[in-house]
């Protein structure tokens, strides 16, 4: 976020800002502004969000324990949280370094990657309905990060 407008404030140190820049600066601080709603919405909305998805798990996976599911539950709330952070931002290193890297390895150590792929899709399905159509396509790259990440599969890009 802050190198979003650190050159326009360096350029505007030695001239007024052009037409073409003012217009780039206002798509910034548009961009910005709808990122932050997002985030609110996912912040105030956190309730509302995880707790049909982790009905459904338990739904949809009944062999697995309840341990196993809330340590699921508990790594997609984290990357969740984070991926709204990243996104807020603009920045998809933060999500990768400040989350993913060692979280990667517990899901690979605690053989959860089925489970997490279940309930990832469980996840994008109610942030569906939750966010609109503009805010889903905000958050989306930072959750595909996290869904390639996790379980895996770093190198796919997301079609």
């Amino acid at each position: 976020m802050h190198s979003d407008f650190q050159q326009f404030l360096q350029d505007a140190e030695d001239h007024y800002l052009q037409n073409a820049e003012i217009a780039e600066f206002k798509q910034h601080v548009s961009t910005l502004e709808q990122r932050l709603q997002t985030y609110e919405l996912l912040r105030e909305n956190e309730l509302e969000i995880w707790q049909p998805v982790a009905d459904q798990l338990s739904e949809t996976c009944p062999n697995e324990s309840n341990q196993r599911q809330e340590k699921v539950l508990q790594h997609w709330i984290s990357a969740l949280r984070y991926g709204a952070m990243a996104m807020l931002m603009n920045r998809p290193e933060f999500l990768k370094y400040r989350l993913l890297e060692w979280l990667t390895d517990v899901v690979q150590a605690h053989q959860l990657v089925d489970l997490e792929y279940q309930l990832s899709q469980l996840l994008e399905a109610r942030l569906k309905e939750i966010l609109t159509a503009q805010q889903w396509n905000l958050i989306q790259p930072y959750f595909v990060q996290t869904q390639q990440i996790l379980m895996g599969t770093e190198h796919i890009t997301a079609g």
